[in-house]
């Protein structure tokens, strides 16, 4: 399980990464969207990976990486909007912002420890097309909570799912690279 945070760790490197330059290069825009908003983001990426992982033709050149990135840090925007509420007007500077970012993903990252030393590292022996079909159906489950308003009667919140669609993503990432490094060698 060493190994699994060390890769966790080194993948999520590479979304702060991209989440503070896109910080640099728009600031904070996105404390305006409503959560939904941010759910359908994550859909929209969600899908289109799905279609990647589907379709024989492929028109825009960017692949699953790309996407599941995107997935990791519109999620954890998410969270951060949960914790804050949505701003009438970007509000954070990007030095803030990347302490919000560190504290969500280590709170994520605490639960899929947790989760991984429960269920023995199961996510290994999942295809990258079935942790897509997880996230998706975490999105259907957000988006009906959404819906009802937030509420659910014996179910996880939103928070929770957002947490694990992060680190399906991640599983997912790692993933691809393990097979990007067996095709090299």
């Amino acid at each position: 399980m060493q190994k699994t945070s060390k890769q966790y760790d080194a993948i999520i490197d590479t979304c702060r990464k991209l989440f503070r330059s896109k910080m640099q290069d728009y600031g904070c825009a996105w404390r305006i969207l409503r959560l939904p908003s941010l759910t359908d983001q994550i859909f929209i990426k969600a899908q289109r990976i799905r279609g990647l992982q589907e379709n024989t033709e492929q028109r825009v050149k960017e692949n699953q990486d790309v996407e599941f990135i995107g997935i990791i840090n519109y999620s954890v925007m998410a969270l951060i909007q949960m914790e804050l509420g949505v701003a009438e007007q970007p509000d954070l500077d990007n030095k803030h912002a990347a302490q919000l970012y560190d504290k969500h993903v280590q709170i994520s990252k605490e639960l899929m420890e947790d989760k991984n030393h429960d269920y023995g590292e199961a996510w290994r022996d999942l295809r990258v097309s079935s942790l897509t079909d997880l996230i998706l159906q975490k999105l259907y489950r957000v988006k009906q909570i959404e819906n009802n308003k937030g509420k659910t009667v014996v179910s996880e919140g939103i928070d929770a799912n957002y947490q694990d669609i992060i680190n399906y993503a991640v599983f997912a990432l790692i993933h691809l690279e393990e097979q990007q490094s067996k095709e090299v060698n």
